[in-house]
């Protein structure tokens, strides 16, 4: 199997980015994540096509009462990249999470999830019960079709990242997901990762991993991860954004009714896109540590 592994000097001086890099090897590659803090450990997860350096600005305000671990997907970030598209599959990401959940020996975890970080986080949590405290649900879906999904934004999404594959620019991605407007030092940061055609396979790979039909891949398991998490009392906090194009705010609140630890309770982060964590990461984080400290813990 082919491997690109991104030069170190691509991450070097990057806005916002002043963290350590850590590595654990998951099936012979090396994959990377953010061990920042000191604390119960709280696990923040990217979506597409972006990597640990979204969740930048949480991790500082996290990082006051939690160990925050923040992990690249293999094919992202600073992990190594398979440079096959057929390589990369939702069960390998799920594996790689609990590889990192179980090498760390991570216990009591609060997981944040958003875009394809919730397939993959949340899977990783219902099977991984004993390990996880809290779940933090952002802009995300578990692609359930026939129950309102595939929308039509992420239709275009899909249709888009299909014709461009390897060519995909991630920091106009970026750009078009947020709605704040990222300065150009911010968007070559985005793109520090991929310097090279060959080194997008996942970033291109991920888009058509998403079910859209009852018999495609992962449907089933999506499926089964919504029929556990529906009998789970974890406590839950649900917050997405009112300007998501792929998850609307009517999804948030199906969350928030499927988790019994949300009590039903969907809030909103105002003013902000599919990508939360860019437009708003501050407030995220103060919400998150203010619900900890309310007593979410239970």
């Amino acid at each position: 199997m082919d491997v690109y592994r991104t030069p170190d000097e691509r991450f070097e001086n990057l806005p916002g980015y002043p963290f350590e890099p850590h590595y654990l090897t998951v099936d012979g590659l090396r994959m990377h994540y953010l061990d920042e803090g000191h604390g119960d450990p709280i696990l923040l997860l990217h979506g597409e096509p972006d990597w640990s350096y979204l969740y930048r600005k949480m991790i500082p305000p996290l990082a006051t009462a939690f160990r925050v671990i923040a992990p690249d997907y293999l094919g992202f970030g600073r992990s190594d990249k398979p440079t096959d598209q057929n390589w990369y599959s939702f069960d390998r990401h799920t594996e790689s999470i609990k590889r990192v959940v179980e090498n760390l020996d991570l216990r009591g975890v609060t997981v944040v999830v958003q875009d394809w970080g919730g397939p993959i986080g949340l899977r990783a949590a219902t099977e991984m019960q004993d390990r996880f405290a809290r779940l933090v649900v952002l802009n995300t879906g578990l692609f359930s079709p026939g129950a309102g999904w595939p929308t039509e934004g992420f239709l275009r999404w899909r249709n888009f990242a299909e014709r461009v594959g390897l060519d995909m620019e991630v920091g106009r991605v970026m750009q078009m997901s947020s709605a704040t407007e990222l300065d150009e030092a911010t968007l070559a940061a985005y793109e520090a990762p991929w310097p090279t055609r060959e080194s997008k396979a996942g970033v291109a790979a991920f888009p058509l991993l998403v079910p859209i039909k009852a018999d495609d891949p992962g449907a089933e398991e999506m499926a089964r991860v919504r029929e556990d998490l529906r009998r789970w009392d974890v406590p839950a906090l649900v917050l997405f954004s009112d300007q998501d194009p792929v998850f609307q705010p009517a999804v948030g609140e199906r969350f928030a009714r499927l988790l019994p630890g949300a009590h039903g309770v969907m809030e909103t982060i105002a003013g902000a896109s599919h990508m939360l964590q860019e437009d708003a990461g501050e407030e995220i984080a103060g919400r998150i540590l203010d619900w900890v400290g309310a007593g979410a813990a239970g």
